[in-house]
């Protein structure tokens, strides 16, 4: 018994050893998140979340949207994209607690998010909303003729709490990028955003120079299933956006005495 149960750990222990020495575990460990300021800079300062931070007030966001905000894909709830933003918030804005409610629901499409609005957003009167959309509805070959008329309808319910909002287009992963519908999904989003006068975070554009640019493997950023995003690259989101969302709120901020935001282009 005793010698078997030495051969097992001697096997876990080789295996363990293979993994930390495979190229992408190395990659993963090792490979900084680099995005450009031109893609990560938001359109529009944020100035709910700047009168916020300069008055020392709690900062309530909330995340809504699917899977990859809820965290498919995430070893565990502290490693999805809204937990870790509110790490990286937390650096950025000492001076304001982070209230961070996260509102994502596995598997549903800009309709379905919009039927639960009043109770996940709007009842919370959020100083931010993060709306991540899009992904779903390409991934199921659905129509999109309703979408633009959907996300104004979504946002006039989050401008009605004067919150600020930024919209998050899909993520750049093998199951989106092989839907014809996809650069569509990410054009149209883009449209409404211009159109509405509101924030876009281009996760697209981001995940796509991670893989274009800095060449990282899919199996590093992505989930085994081709789909969801994994910790590295939640994480990475969380990075970016962080960096996107203390830039913008740091804008308006004319005052002398308004504190400094840490900003770290």
């Amino acid at each position: 018994m005793k010698t078997a149960g030495l051969a097992k750990l001697a096997i876990k222990s080789l295996t363990v050893a293979a993994l930390l020495c495979s190229p992408t575990f190395a990659v993963r460990a090792e490979t900084p998140c680099n995005a450009p300021q031109d893609i990560l800079r938001l359109a529009h300062p944020l100035a709910r979340v700047a009168k916020k931070v300069a008055e020392h007030k709690p900062l309530t966001i909330v995340a809504i949207g699917s899977s990859s905000t809820a965290g498919a894909g995430a070893s565990t709830p502290a490693a999805n994209y809204p937990s870790r933003l509110a790490a990286e918030l937390k650096q950025y804005f000492p001076g304001s607690p982070i209230v961070m409610i996260n509102r994502g629901v596995n598997g549903e499409e800009i309709e379905d998010m919009l039927k639960r609005f009043d109770a996940a957003v709007v009842q919370t009167k959020p100083d931010l909303v993060l709306w991540q959309l899009g992904t779903n509805s390409v991934i199921r070959d659905h129509v999109m003729s309703q979408h633009e008329t959907q996300i104004h309808e979504g946002l006039v319910k989050i401008h009605s709490v004067g919150a600020d909002v930024v919209l998050i287009d899909p993520q750049y992963v093998p199951k989106v990028n092989e839907k014809p519908q996809a650069v569509q999904m990410v054009e149209l989003i883009a449209t409404t955003a211009k159109r509405e006068d509101v924030d876009l975070f281009r996760r697209y554009d981001v995940m796509k120079r991670w893989k274009e640019i800095d060449h990282i493997p899919f199996e590093v950023s992505v989930a085994p299933d081709g789909l969801h995003l994994n910790d590295w690259s939640y994480a990475c989101m969380a990075k970016g956006l962080g960096q996107a969302i203390a830039e913008a709120a740091q804008r308006p901020i004319v005052s002398a005495t308004a504190p400094a935001l840490h900003y770290v282009p």
